[in-house]
C-alpha cells in the first residue's frame, strides 16, 4: 500500500469513502464506475499504481481522476465530459420512430413500392422527420432494433370455394 500517501492521507476522509462507496453502487455507466473504483481504492490508501492495475488503466488516468475528484470532492467531477469529433449520426433515430414507420405501407406515405428498402426509408425519415442517416447507420439501427430483411414470398392463399363451380363440375 506505498506510493503516493499524500493523496489519502491530506485530501480523503471517511466522508469521501462513503460518497465514493455510495456513487460506486449506483453507477451504471462502465466508464464512470472504473473511474469511481479506482479514486475510492486511492481513498482507501492503496498506491496510484496498484489502483492503475485493478482497474486495468494507465496511471496517469488515475492521477487525472483522484486530481478532479479532490478539487472539489465531487463525485459529478468524474462523469464523462463532453468530446471533440463529430457526434453520433442520427441520435434522433429512434426504435420507437423506425416501429412507427415500419409498421406503415409505403403506398400509404405516398411512394410507389409495397415494401421499404433501406434507401427508401432513411428518404422517408428524412422527409418526414428530418432525420438524416446513411443507410449504414439506419441498417445498424434496424439490426440492433431486431429487424431483418427477407425478401417478400407470395404465396397462394388458397382455393377459391367456388372453383369447382367455374370449372365446370
Amino acid at each position: 500500500m506505498g506510493g503516493h500517501k499524500w493523496w489519502t492521507a491530506k485530501r480523503f476522509g471517511s466522508v469521501d469513502r462513503r460518497r465514493l462507496a455510495r456513487a460506486l453502487s449506483a453507477a451504471v455507466e462502465v466508464r464512470l464506475y472504473r473511474r469511481l473504483e479506482a479514486v475510492l481504492l486511492v481513498a482507501e490508501g492503496h498506491s496510484i499504481s496498484e489502483a492503475a492495475r485493478r482497474v486495468r488503466t494507465a496511471r496517469l488516468s488515475v492521477q487525472r481522476w483522484v486530481a478532479r475528484y479532490v478539487v472539489d470532492h465531487d463525485v459529478a467531477a468524474l462523469a464523462d465530459r463532453t468530446r471533440r469529433g463529430r457526434p453520433r449520426a442520427a441520435p434522433s433515430l429512434t426504435r420507437p420512430r423506425l416501429a412507427a414507420a415500419l409498421a406503415r405501407d409505403p403506398r400509404g406515405c405516398g411512394y410507389r413500392a409495397t415494401s421499404w428498402t433501406v434507401p427508401l426509408l432513411a428518404h422517408h425519415l428524412g422527409r418526414r422527420h428530418g432525420v438524416a442517416a446513411s443507410g449504414r447507420t439506419l441498417r445498424r439501427r434496424l439490426h440492433e432494433a431486431g429487424y431483418r430483411w427477407k425478401r417478400p414470398r407470395y404465396v397462394y392463399a388458397g382455393r377459391a370455394t367456388h372453383l369447382a363451380q367455374k370449372k365446370g363440375r
